[in-house]
């Protein structure tokens, strides 16, 4: 099989990690680096021996390329992504997907046009302990599910400056309630405040109820001096914690569940049980999603994150604005 021709558009923190693992993939050539500024794309692109470019446009009319990795900031993404799809060229946009619902459908409606691959980066659907914690949950080794509970804190970063943090962040959480819980929403409500960020929302408390009537939380900001990302799922037989940093998965165990093989004859028997933790294979999740995105491209397979999953995220994190805005609950 021969090597892909891949390419890196916008090479701040996000794009030099795409453009670091692509380099150290035996299936794709890294090709080219494009940045508004000159000078960062010249600098990362001479650490990988690929050309620089400071107009991606003129980058996709000189270079071959296959596939490119979309890291712009948010409000770029469309006009972006609809180029290269126009010029019929795979892409993989970070996300979220884009800044509006319309932009993201134009982006989705391009791509089916010109049946070209549309990948979303919701990148820690590859975190090896998200998989393994998602596997165990549908192996049923929680039982029923009573709720899920994200913490996604942070620092202020500098970096974010055309959105807040509903959809720089809590965009993680939403995408993964919906992937492991596999259920449909019917209503949301936030509470939201601007502490720090001159223009948009820092800090969020957030829930979802699903149709399966689980309910998700999500408490998420940029006002946190440590980061924090962890994951609880709490169930009828225990309770799963995850820690996407550390890649560390424990299971609680419910022992009342242990010893009775009728969880479900009485529901108020919850007492504390052993504390195991599950072995992980740690892995670098970039490197899983970049290869991921080439896989699908060579054995034209749907990515695992579509355009459509994309699409939902944003709708949720939409939803999460205009409930804080208006101070209702959203159906």
């Amino acid at each position: 099989m021969s090597r892909l021709n891949v390419a890196v558009i916008g090479a701040g923190a996000m794009g030099r990690n795409h453009a670091r693992v692509y380099s150290d993939m035996e299936s794709v050539n890294l090709v080219a680096v494009c940045d508004a500024n000159k000078k960062t794309a010249k600098d990362v692109a001479d650490n990988y021996n690929a050309n620089h470019y400071d107009d991606y446009k003129e980058m996709i009319k000189k270079e071959k390329i296959d596939a490119v990795s979309v890291c712009v900031p948010t409000k770029f993404h469309k006009d972006v992504a609809v180029e290269i799809i126009r010029n019929k060229i795979n892409v993989l946009v970070e996300k979220p997907i884009a800044a509006t619902i319309e932009e993201a459908n134009e982006i989705m409606a391009e791509a089916e046009k010109n049946k070209v691959k549309l990948m979303v980066g919701h990148i820690e659907r590859f975190n090896p302990v998200v998989v393994e914690l998602k596997k165990r949950i549908e192996k049923n080794e929680l039982g029923k599910i009573y709720k899920v509970h994200c913490v996604r804190l942070s620092p202020f970063p500098q970096r974010v400056v055309d959105v807040g943090v509903i959809v720089d962040l809590a965009v993680h959480e939403i995408d993964i309630l919906r992937y492991i819980i596999g259920s449909g929403v019917t209503r949301v409500y936030a509470e939201t405040a601007q502490r720090i960020h001159s223009t948009h929302e820092d800090l969020l408390t957030g829930t979802l109820r699903f149709e399966n009537d689980i309910l998700g939380v999500i408490n998420t900001n940029w006002l946190t001096p440590k980061k924090v990302r962890e994951i609880t799922v709490t169930g009828e037989k225990g309770m799963f914690v995850a820690n996407y940093i550390t890649q560390e998965l424990y299971f609680y165990e419910n022992e009342f569940t242990r010893k009775s093989s009728d969880y479900n004859s009485n529901f108020m028997n919850v007492t504390e049980g052993k504390m195991r933790k599950i072995k992980i294979d740690k892995k670098e999740p970039l490197k899983i999603e970049l290869n991921a995105f080439i896989d699908c491209i060579n054995k034209d397979m749907n990515p695992l994150v579509t355009g459509q999953d994309g699409v939902e995220a944003l709708k949720i994190a939409e939803k999460f604005r205009q409930s804080a805005k208006e101070k209702i609950v959203i159906n």
